[in-house]
C-alpha cells in the first residue's frame, strides 16, 4: 500500500473513532511563489539567496537555470521527479540576471498556534471554527503533507503541545518514545524546531456530547500569532455592541447561544441540524456558524442557575451587508429548543446578541444607544425626576409630613384609587407577570426588555 493509500486508511479510521484531524497548510517547496522574497519563483538565470542561519528541507519540483546559490546552514533539497539545477545558457533573460537576487523567505516563519496555517477535516460551506479550535485540539489527529516539505515552529515557551496522533513523511505516531525519536532524527529536526515539545497519545474524544478542545491555556500564543500581521491588534468590529465568544481573539458581529445538555445530547447531529433545518434556509444565507463545547464559565452559572462545568456555544457571525440575521436564528433556535428540546437533549438555552451597524443612524434599531440618543434620554430622565421631585414637594406641603410602610405591612388599597405596579427591573422576583416563552424572550440578549403592564392593561 502506498503513502496516499495508508494516509486515506488512516482518516478512515479517524471519522469511525469520532476523532477530528487537522492539516498544516504552508510549505517550504522551491516551487511555490509565496515562498519567496518576490512573491515569485526565480526567474532563469537569477541568484538565488537562502536563509544562511536557518535549517530547512526545500522539495524542488521543476527545472530551474540559476546563476549562484547561496545555501543555509543545514538543509536538503529533495528533488522530485524531474527536478533539476542548470547554469543559465545564452537565452536567459538578461534583466532576470542583473537584477536582485530571488530571496528565499525566513522558514522559521510559521507557528504551530497560528490558526491561519491549519485547515479542518471537517470544513463545511457556513461553518467555521473559533480561534483556539482552529490550532489542533487534544484529541485531534495533525496530518501534515506527504507531497510537499515543511517546517514547524513548536512555539516561544517549554509548554507541550499535546495530541492525539501525528502523520508525518509517511509514519502515523501515537506514542511518545516514537514520535521523540523522529523528532530527535535530522529529518525532524529540519521539519520541527522550538522549545516547544510535542507529544501524542490522547484517546479519540469518545463523548457523544463533545469535548473541550483544550487550548485555553495557550490562547495567547494564539491570539499573539493571528494577529501579529496587524500589529498585535484586532480590527474593529462593524457593530455596536460587539461580542467575544470563547475561544475567539477579537470582537464580532452577530448571536451567540449557550446550551446546557443532558446525557442524551449528541453534538455531531445537533450540528447536522443546525446547518439543514436552519443555515440552509435563503434568509440566513450570509451567516457563518460555530458548534463546540467550551467550558462554563461564572457569569453563566449564575444566569442559569445550573452548576454544569461546561456548555455548548453556538456562534452566528455576520458576514455579509445584510445585518439582523443571527438575532432572528438565535431566536428561532431558542424557540426550536423550547419546542423540541427535550428530545435533542437540551436541558436549557440563552442567547446574547449585538447591536447595529457602525454608522447606522437609527437610534431605535441600535443594541446600543448612540450618543445623541444617549443625551435625548438623559434629558427626558432629568425631567421626569424634576417633575417627580416638585410634585413630592406639593405633597409634603399639603400633608405636612411624609409617611410609608413596608409592603407586608401596607393595607389595601381603598376602592377607586389607581391601581400601581412593581417595576420588573428592580423587583423581578416580587412581579406577576410570568417570563415570555424562550422563542420571545427578549431579556435573554444583550439588551434588556420587559413587559409595561401599564400598557398591558391597556391591551
Amino acid at each position: 500500500m502506498g503513502v496516499l493509500g495508508r494516509a486515506l486508511l488512516w482518516l478512515q479510521l479517524c471519522a469511525l473513532t469520532r476523532a477530528a484531524y487537522k492539516f498544516w497548510v504552508p510549505n517550504t517547496d522551491f516551487d511555490a511563489a509565496t515562498n519567496w522574497s518576490q512573491n515569485r519563483t526565480p526567474c532563469a538565470g537569477a541568484a538565488v539567496r537562502f536563509p544562511a542561519d536557518k535549517m530547512v528541507s526545500v522539495l524542488v519540483r521543476e527545472g530551474h537555470s540559476i546563476s549562484d546559490m547561496l545555501l543555509p546552514l543545514d538543509g536538503e533539497f529533495v528533488l522530485a521527479s524531474g527536478a533539476r539545477f542548470s547554469a543559465p545558457d545564452a537565452s536567459s533573460d538578461p534583466d532576470c540576471s542583473a537584477g536582485a537576487p530571488a530571496l528565499f523567505l525566513d522558514p522559521d516563519r510559521f507557528s504551530w498556534h497560528d490558526p491561519s496555517v491549519w485547515r479542518s477535516g471537517h470544513a463545511a460551506r457556513g461553518l467555521f471554527s473559533v480561534d483556539a479550535e482552529r490550532v489542533p485540539c487534544r484529541h485531534d489527529d495533525v496530518v501534515f503533507p506527504s507531497d510537499a516539505s515543511f517546517r514547524v515552529g513548536l512555539g516561544l515557551g517549554a509548554r507541550t503541545v499535546r495530541v492525539r496522533s501525528v502523520w508525518a513523511l509517511g509514519q502515523t505516531f501515537t506514542r511518545d518514545e516514537d514520535l521523540a525519536a523522529f523528532l530527535a532524527s535530522r529529518a525532524g529536526r529540519l521539519r520541527f524546531h522550538g522549545p516547544g515539545a510535542l507529544s501524542v497519545g490522547s484517546e479519540a474524544c469518545a463523548d457523544p456530547s463533545g469535548c473541550i478542545c483544550g487550548n485555553a491555556e495557550v490562547q495567547p500564543w494564539i491570539c499573539e500569532a493571528l494577529l501579529q500581521p496587524l500589529g498585535g491588534h484586532c480590527p474593529p468590529a462593524a457593530c455596536h455592541d460587539a461580542l467575544r465568544p470563547e475561544g475567539q481573539c477579537c470582537d464580532l458581529c452577530g448571536a451567540i447561544v449557550l446550551l446546557t445538555h443532558g446525557p442524551a445530547f449528541d453534538l455531531d447531529r445537533y450540528r447536522a441540524r443546525l446547518l439543514d433545518s436552519f443555515l440552509a434556509l435563503p434568509q440566513y444565507q450570509g451567516l457563518q456558524m460555530a458548534v463546540s463545547k467550551v467550558p462554563r464559565t461564572p457569569q453563566s452559572r449564575e444566569a442559569t442557575g445550573v452548576e454544569a462545568d461546561t456548555e455548548i456555544q453556538v456562534v452566528l457571525a455576520e458576514t455579509g451587508t445584510e445585518t439582523g440575521g443571527a438575532g432572528r436564528l438565535a431566536r428561532a433556535l431558542l424557540a426550536d429548543v423550547a419546542e423540541h428540546g427535550e428530545a435533542l437533549g437540551v436541558l436549557s438555552a440563552t442567547a446574547r446578541e449585538s447591536g447595529a451597524p457602525v454608522g447606522d443612524g437609527s437610534a431605535a434599531a441600535q443594541g446600543g444607544p448612540a450618543p445623541r440618543a444617549a443625551l435625548a434620554g438623559g434629558v427626558v430622565a432629568a425631567l421626569l425626576l424634576l417633575l417627580a421631585l416638585l410634585a413630592g414637594a406639593l405633597l409634603l406641603r399639603r400633608a405636612g409630613r411624609l409617611r410609608w410602610r413596608r409592603r407586608d405591612e401596607a393595607a389595601p388599597a381603598p376602592a377607586g384609587a389607581p391601581l400601581g405596579f412593581d417595576n420588573p427591573v428592580f423587583d423581578v422576583a416580587g412581579s406577576a407577570e410570568q417570563p415570555p416563552a424562550p422563542q420571545a424572550d427578549a431579556r435573554s440578549t444583550s439588551r434588556s426588555y420587559f413587559v409595561n403592564p401599564l400598557f398591558e392593561a391597556e391591551a
